[in-house]
């Protein structure tokens, strides 16, 4: 946790980029939008969003645009990141009603407090299967009955001949970003400090845990944007 917080501590600046900021996340401007969108045809008169590893804010600033009247909470393990998101957003006069610094592992929200609960690129920090069912219960009692819980994040895939041609094809992708050594640092990055989980391990705890409605809402390569329902 210290290193991730130190990596986030000192990259504020690429994470307020709206465009460009979140590049090593494939599709990210594409998942920003649709989950924009489907946001406001799902929830139009939500009234409370809360962003886990919120960053500089860039989704809260999206959502908040459709829905300006939201009470926003910020969740991130970096200082510094929420303290610019909170800049960012206010600057736009929209409301931040909280921002939590910590590891989501070891946050407990209130009870049925938001409608919208979003983790972006946050949550493959989680290490074992329990600490993930753990987040899913808290997040699940967080939402109000009908709320929505959406998760955009890195994955990996049972099928090992899928596995490999998966991280080839994004492989490639960062080394079209930039160069080789950058693909490497950024597969060292994700060797030491991430587990991401399979699409079905996510799809069976959000059912097992009482989501309903989930839907895979777009997947390339080795990231995926889904939701889920809280019944009600």
């Amino acid at each position: 946790m210290d290193e991730l917080r130190a990596q986030f501590d000192n990259d504020v600046e690429r994470f307020s980029d709206e465009k460009g900021g979140q590049a090593t996340s494939v599709d990210a401007p594409l998942v920003l939008d649709m989950v924009e969108r489907t946001i406001f045809r799902m929830q139009p008169n939500a009234q409370s969003l809360c962003d886990i590893g919120c960053g500089a804010g860039n989704f809260s600033l999206r959502i908040a645009r459709k829905l300006p009247k939201l009470n926003i909470t910020l969740v991130d393990l970096s200082r510094p990141m929420l303290d610019r998101a909170v800049q960012r957003l206010q600057a736009e006069k929209f409301n931040v009603a909280k921002t939590i610094q910590g590891d989501i592992n070891e946050i407990r929200f209130d009870p049925s407090a938001f409608d919208v609960v979003v983790a972006s690129a946050s949550l493959h920090h989680l290490r074992t299967r329990d600490d993930w069912k753990k987040v899913f219960r808290n997040i699940f009692e967080s939402l109000r009955p009908g709320g929505a819980f959406w998760i955009c994040d890195l994955v990996k895939h049972e099928n090992g001949a899928v596995e490999t041609v998966q991280k080839e094809r994004y492989a490639d992708y960062l080394t079209s970003l930039q160069d080789k050594a950058f693909q490497e640092r950024v597969f060292d990055f994700i060797d030491r400090s991430d587990s991401p989980e399979t699409v079905k391990f996510l799809m069976q705890t959000l059912h097992g845990t009482g989501f309903v409605n989930v839907d895979i809402v777009h997947k390339n390569t080795v990231f995926v944007a889904m939701v889920a329902r809280r019944p009600g």
